[in-house]
């Protein structure tokens, strides 16, 4: 029973003998061999000529194989099954390197534009047959055995046999499975690239989603705006320059930014009762409580301080931003006796031109004037004038300042005299020296106007606060408070007496004596300050201010009124001004203009003379606060408002704004406009 169990289980088994190849690479082939049972006696010795089972033939060297069998085939037998599974006949179809050896699968030859890449679909994972692969990276130069097919046993059971070749299953050679991601063959891609599907699921709904992406961005970033553009209910606020002014008048507090109103601006003080009985709401203050603060061009939004020669009025000084700053909650303007640009003195003047106006309102500052009530010569001034003359700019005053006329007659003219010399009153009094109403009511269509129309008269009329000058005759200190207008009266008078004029308090103010001159008439009264006021004499504050109204509409409703320590000074009403028979003029107006502000302390004998012996210098001028009201329900902020616009014609005419040094209109390169009346049109 154990022989019979042995012999069937060595049925078949194999032994293989080497045989002649004519492969290419000298791959050997093997020859299947039934298997015999051993001897029980010993074995011969075989001879070098006579071929064994299981061995090589003549001639044949062994491979140096790691796993070849050693040179006793007898001693060492490979089982078939053993070498079945080494030579891929068991398992083949099965693992990474799987295949299946077959007629029917051997891939065609591949094109030549193709040769060096595997083609599209073949069942072959081989660039060789398995007989042309190597057995070893070792040994390339010999040949490889070849596995012949065994005799079958005629009663023994059929053996696991297998045609597939012999030899190991991985080359180098051989392609890998991800060979076409990047070694792809372009005749294989240019078939797949005319391989499309109109009616691929995926396709369209890729597309429907790109669509909807794009459609999306296009509706948020262009229908949106046209959406809201036509269904958002409007919000109209009226509102000028920095911060603005809203529907109820009040004045945005924007945070990190300047407000129109100083946040140390006590709360009592942002409304009053203004003298006209109406109620006025704060629109703009400056306390000055920040220390060390400077007025460079460009250091604050809104004033800015100037750096030049006032010449107009003959001053000794020169204005330089450094003389300017705030300290112990007060703005302090210094003059002090030093040699500069070839003056003896240097002081300041800080102006808002530009950066805030107001048209219509109350305007008050307190002020500790320089010096004494009893030496004079310092010329402090805090005062006001339209936005299209900027004070100091010789070039944007010719023919604006200090005109407030809105008639087209003589009054325009240069001098105020016809072409022919008339009237011959005028001109014998040599009445005006100025060069005619530059914007005037006559403009010719089409000319060089601010607008709205070149029929309004614009101009740059001036409101002064106050101009402090000392009485020596009565040794105490004075302020003159005053309306500067153009064309002017015979004689530069004006309507004097009640109801035109009203002084409140005639022992305290008297109209000025100085009614005006070639350039400017002076609607004027001087009104006594309090010793106390001065900085060497207590250094009290003073309280200054005028409130004025003016309507277009009905200018006779026209006022200003002048005011000191609250309390009512003087008014000068639009009765005042009236035309003049003699002179041939219209009336003048109270300003409608955007006003902006100037603070400054000069030294020049025009305006009065000069103690230079007990004048002590350096001197200061310090002001505490300056606030702007206006009626509730007609603010109006702004240095370019709609019906008295500046911001084009300054744009247009830069360099006259922008240079102290051109002192005329002709300088600039600009002409006067022509005047219907006096150059026709």
């Amino acid at each position: 029973m154990s022989d019979r169990r042995l012999h069937k289980s060595r049925a078949n088994d194999t032994t293989y003998a080497p045989v002649a190849s004519t492969s290419p690479r000298g791959a050997r082939a093997y020859t299947r061999t039934p298997y015999v049972q051993p001897s029980t006696s010993p074995a011969p010795v075989p001879s070098s000529s006579t071929p064994l089972v299981g061995r090589p033939q003549s001639g044949y060297s062994r491979p140096r194989y790691s796993h070849v069998r050693s040179q006793s085939s007898v001693d060492y037998p490979r089982t078939e099954t053993t070498h079945a599974v080494a030579t891929a006949a068991i398992g083949g179809a099965f693992g990474p390197y799987s295949y299946e050896h077959s007629p029917a699968h051997t891939p065609a030859p591949l094109p030549r534009e193709a040769q060096g890449h595997r083609r599209q679909g073949s069942v072959s994972r081989f660039t060789h047959t398995p007989s042309q692969s190597s057995h070893s990276h070792e040994n390339r130069e010999k040949p490889l055995p070849t596995r012949q097919p065994s005799a079958r046993r005629p009663n023994g059971p059929a053996g696991a046999t297998s045609t597939t070749p012999g030899g190991f299953l991985y080359d180098t050679k051989d392609p890998e499975l991800d060979d076409e991601l990047h070694n792809p063959s372009p005749a294989a891609l240019r078939r797949l690239d005319r391989q499309w599907d109109l009616f691929s699921a995926r396709g369209w709904m890729n597309m429907g989603m790109i669509i909807l992406l794009c459609g999306g961005l296009i509706v948020l970033f262009a229908g949106y705006p046209v959406i809201v553009n036509f269904t958002k209910r409007p919000i109209y606020r009226g509102g000028y320059n920095l911060g603005g002014i809203n529907a109820t008048g009040q004045v945005p507090d924007l945070p990190n930014l300047p407000s129109l109103i100083d946040k140390d601006t006590p709360q009592s003080a942002k409304t009053r009762t203004g003298f006209d009985g109406q109620k006025y709401n704060l629109v703009f203050s400056d306390e000055f409580e920040t220390e060390g603060r400077t007025f460079y061009p460009g250091d604050d939004p809104f004033w800015e301080a100037m750096d030049y020669h006032y010449w107009p009025t003959g001053d000794l000084e020169w204005y330089d931003p450094g003389q300017i700053t705030t300290k112990n909650g007060a703005l302090v303007i210094t003059i002090e006796e030093i040699r500069n640009h070839d003056l003896n003195w240097r002081s300041g003047m800080i102006q808002t031109w530009n950066k805030f106006c107001f048209t219509t309102g109350y305007i008050e500052v307190a002020v500790s004037l320089p010096g004494d009530s009893v030496t004079a010569g310092f010329w402090p001034g805090a005062w006001t004038m339209g936005n299209l003359g900027r004070a100091g700019y010789g070039a944007t005053t010719e023919g604006t300042w200090p005109y407030s006329y809105d008639a087209c007659d003589i009054g325009t003219f240069p001098e105020q005299l016809n072409p022919d010399g008339t009237p011959t009153a005028v001109a014998n009094a040599g009445l005006s020296k100025l060069p005619g109403q530059r914007l005037s009511a006559c403009t010719c269509p089409g000319s060089d106007h601010p607008g709205p129309d070149v029929s309004r008269g614009r101009g740059a009329p001036e409101i002064d606060i106050l101009e402090a000058q000392i009485n020596t005759w009565r040794r105490h200190g004075e302020v003159s408070q005053s309306l500067q207008v153009a064309p002017f009266n015979y004689g530069y008078y004006f309507a004097n007496s009640t109801p035109a004029t009203v002084l409140y308090n005639d022992q305290m103010t008297a109209l000025n004596t100085y009614r005006g001159g070639p350039y400017q008439q002076c609607i004027s009264c001087v009104s006594e300050v309090q010793d106390g006021n001065y900085v060497l004499g207590g250094g009290g504050y003073g309280t200054y201010g005028f409130e004025y109204w003016s309507n277009r509409k009905k200018r006779s409703e026209g006022f200003v009124t002048w005011t000191l320590d609250n309390k009512e000074m003087w008014t000068a009403t639009a009765s005042a001004i009236q035309g003049d028979s003699v002179t041939g003029i219209s009336e003048r107006i109270v300003s409608e203009e955007p006003m902006y502000i100037i603070l400054n302390l000069g030294l020049s004998p025009s305006f009065q003379s000069i103690d230079f012996k007990n004048l002590k210098f350096p001197a200061v001028m310090l002001v505490d606060y300056v606030r702007v009201y206006q009626r509730a329900g007609h603010q109006n902020v702004g240095c370019d408002p709609p019906d008295y616009p500046t911001a084009d014609y300054i744009n247009q005419h830069i360099v006259a704004y922008t240079n102290p040094n051109i002192t005329t209109w002709e300088a600039a390169n600009f002409t006067f406009p022509r005047n219907s009346l006096y150059d026709k049109c």
